[in-house]
């Protein structure tokens, strides 16, 4: 099957980065987003996020002519769709921005066209997707009601790579192919062969979609074991990176380190649309995913008893006269992505409850986004050194890493990284 034009609805963390490499394979490349910034700035040959190496990926294709931002879908071979899938309140999935999708690209759809969901989605998002695009255009054909003859083939292939390394993941991992019929599977191997090096495993759409939400639930599960082990220990006065350190040189334990949460728009989402589908059976995911999300309000605490000891140990001075640091933003180390971060919710909630100055140091990022808390402070690493009495160390980026020791022992930490306490 020969694909021309691929189209990308949604230029985000995966949209853009996918957009890119296909192009960078000499296809045309028509890349859809709502966010008229995002398309202005791909089209001038530049990105609004950030993502090693993409920058030059993107710039030498749309340069070349195989890559280009607009708002309204146009005719391709095939449809990628890479949006949002948040969470309603009661972690109810929210499939809108799927639904708006599939009503942009319905009008242009042809016969012969192949339509792939790539945004994590619960189990039967794919289907729902095809029972749309099938309302929407009811002159053709979908695989629910004609199965290999469909004229619209529909497949579920989810991203699985790591910020930071985007693009060499996106080439060289495996990649899980869903489709609704075998043919729509095979349709979907073929688009993805075009840059993919790792192998393309087939199976079911139901299939892929749960293989996502199965990686990511693993991964919160054995997260919340760590970070609850942390508030054991820290309630028996034992210092959890030596006992993790320990741990594990048995050959066969290998636990991961504790933080103030988890973040990002996968592993703090993910496990919630297993729950949602199967709540009376999903009840290890459900509390995996509870402990880690009460990780914050315990981080909070701790910042709470610091200002405590500090005042007590400088009786002349009163919260007011406390200044806080919040040491890193982002939902993991050396990225800029602030989705579902627990940093973001810790120092959002320090500043709204602490009557004296709270900083935020985040060197990923130039601006602080204009829905965080307006008495947040955005300095740099010396800055909020020279000024803060107590220091809270959220995310451990490698700038952090560097900050000598002497720097910070005159000063109240609240490590929740085991950087500087180790």
């Amino acid at each position: 099957m020969a694909f021309e034009t691929i189209s990308v609805i949604g230029l985000g963390y995966i949209g853009l980065p996918t957009a890119a490499v296909f192009a960078s394979r000499k296809k045309r490349v028509i890349g859809v987003d709502v966010n008229p910034k995002a398309i202005e700035t791909i089209n001038q040959g530049n990105i609004h996020i950030v993502e090693p190496d993409l920058d030059m990926v993107v710039h030498a294709a749309v340069t070349g002519g195989y890559l280009r931002a607009t708002s309204v879908p146009e005719a391709a071979d095939a449809f990628l769709i890479a949006v949002p899938t948040p969470f309603k309140e009661r972690h109810e999935p929210d499939l809108d921005y799927i639904e708006s999708a599939c009503k942009s690209i319905a009008p242009v759809l042809k016969v012969g066209d192949l339509v792939i969901l790539e945004s994590t989605s619960p189990v039967g998002a794919t289907e729902q997707m095809s029972a749309w695009l099938a309302e929407a255009r009811p002159d053709l054909t979908f695989p629910q009601t004609c199965g290999e003859s469909s004229d619209i083939r529909i497949a579920h292939c989810p991203e699985r790579v790591l910020p930071g390394h985007v693009l060499r993941e996106l080439v060289q991992n495996d990649r899980v192919i869903g489709g609704m019929t075998p043919k729509c599977s095979a349709a979907a191997a073929a688009l993805y062969k075009i840059f993919v090096e790792g192998e393309c495993v087939i199976t079911n759409a139901r299939t892929a979609e749960m293989c996502k939400l199965t990686e990511n639930s693993f991964r919160d599960t054995n997260i919340a074991f760590a970070n609850e082990l942390s508030m054991i220990c820290d309630k028996l006065d034992i210092n959890v990176w030596e006992l993790i350190r320990l741990a594990n040189r048995h050959p066969r334990v290998n636990i991961l380190q504790p933080g103030p949460g988890v973040g990002g728009h996968c592993i703090a989402v993910d496990p919630w649309f297993i729950v949602s589908k199967t709540p009376e059976q999903a009840r290890l995911i459900r509390t995996a995913r509870e402990v880690n999300d009460d990780k914050p309000r315990w981080v909070l605490q701790k910042a709470k008893l610091a200002v405590a000891e500090y005042l007590q140990a400088n009786s002349e001075k009163t919260a007011r006269d406390v200044t806080i640091a919040c040491f890193g933003l982002s939902f993991k180390p050396d990225i800029d992505d602030l989705r579902e971060s627990p940093a973001v919710s810790i120092a959002e909630s320090i500043s709204a409850e602490h009557p004296g100055t709270v900083l935020a140091v985040e060197p990923n990022i130039t601006e602080l986004p204009v829905n965080l808390n307006s008495k947040l402070i955005l300095v740099d690493i010396q800055a909020a050194l020279e000024q803060a009495d107590i220091l809270i160390l959220l995310v451990d980026h490698k700038e952090f890493k560097a900050i000598a020791r002497e720097a910070i022992e005159a000063l109240q930490v609240v490590d929740t990284r085991g950087v500087w306490s180790r």
